[in-house]
């Protein structure tokens, strides 16, 4: 599994940006923003892990690109002005597959669950050295903790960006992909308030 691999950090990175744009989480400069986007980002990260999962495929799609987000923008009804303007190249290195499965995830706290298990259980753990995170009791690593296991603050900065209904256009383009890859099937499990 490619796990955090430094090819995969600009799909990473404009993924989240991408999903933290379409549903915001307050002013760019408040805390709610940055829970929202941590959430964001942790949910991104499991998605593309899960979609890139060898060293070769985040080198490829490093090369190649990943498609950008031109559907993306068209379906959640937020097309830029121009898409070609001066600041807005990020939008090159979004992945629609990637945001697409982190609105599954987001959206869905046992389908979050079975990705994070699954990126548990292909990344190998190190050598015994000292890590930036140390993995919980039951293997949960605490880097994914905002995406498994939001507390009021979390929930309450991310109503939209976990909001299963506003959602839904965006998770419904590679859903059954994401649920064919996970072996799992689609829960209606509410949000826990």
């Amino acid at each position: 599994m490619a796990g955090p691999s430094t090819a995969l950090s600009p799909v990473i990175a404009a993924s989240t940006h991408w999903l933290a744009r379409a549903y915001p989480g307050g002013e760019s400069n408040t805390v709610a923003h940055t829970l929202s986007e941590l959430q964001a980002r942790q949910a991104v990260t499991v998605a593309a892990w899960l979609r890139y999962p060898t060293e070769i495929d985040a080198a490829l799609v490093a090369i190649a690109g990943p498609g950008g987000s031109a559907v993306l923008d068209w379906k959640a009804g937020s097309e830029p002005e121009d898409e070609f303007a001066e600041g807005e190249g990020w939008r090159t290195w979004v992945d629609e597959v990637v945001v697409s499965w982190a609105a599954c995830l987001l959206a869905d706290p046992m389908l979050a669950r079975r990705g994070v298990d699954a990126v548990i259980a292909a990344v190998p753990i190190p050598e015994p050295r000292p890590r930036p995170h140390t993995r919980r009791t039951g293997g949960l690593p605490s880097e994914f903790r905002r995406l498994l296991q939001p507390d009021a603050r979390d929930r309450e900065a991310a109503v939209l960006l976990r909001h299963p209904d506003l959602l839904e256009p965006i998770a419904a383009m590679h859903r059954d992909t994401l649920l064919y890859l996970l072996d799992a099937e689609q829960s209606r499990e509410p949000l826990a308030a």
